[in-house]
């Protein structure tokens, strides 16, 4: 596992392959599905599970119907880039997803995701009850769509 990196192969959009995109939390994991080659992003789901094995298991199952070769896990940090404990836990939860299902796991700053996934929604009309819903899932596919960034970047600029 490693910090922000395109994806299997040397050029991270030149063959099409699903990605899904994990917004870690505590109580509530969002996911969302990509495809590289279009660089698209959409929110798919919300774990709400309290325990870790009834969290793998949806995982699982969410893995085996999507068949992904990429997993994108949000990476928290307070506004001016350090760490804190959720950083900390955020790695550990990328660690499992590569060690527990052997596909390549990369981490990307998620600072001001939750943000932005939240005045999207807004801008749709959803308030309350149902933005609170539907944010993490939202704001996994900021993270996604942040991944493409950071990983379209990296190509152009050769590093």
């Amino acid at each position: 596992m490693s910090e922000p990196r395109p994806g299997p192969g040397d050029e991270p959009f030149a063959a099409s392959m699903t990605v899904l995109a994990f917004d870690f939390g505590e109580k509530r994991i969002g996911v969302a599905v990509g495809e590289s080659a279009l660089r698209s992003a959409r929110p798919l789901s919300v774990i709400s599970a309290a325990d870790n094995k009834s969290r793998f298991s949806a995982i699982a199952a969410l893995i085996a119907e999507w068949q992904p070769r990429l997993l994108v896990v949000g990476l928290p940090a307070h506004p001016d880039g350090t760490e804190h404990e959720l950083t900390r836990l955020a790695r550990r939860f990328a660690q499992r997803l590569e060690g527990r299902f052997g596909i390549a796991t990369t981490l990307v700053d998620e600072r001001y995701t939750s943000v932005s996934a939240e005045s999207g929604l807004r801008e749709r009309g959803l308030s309350g009850a149902r933005l609170k819903s539907a944010l993490d899932a939202a704001a996994a596919a900021e993270i996604l769509r942040s991944y493409y960034d950071t990983a379209s970047a990296k190509t152009r600029t050769g590093s």
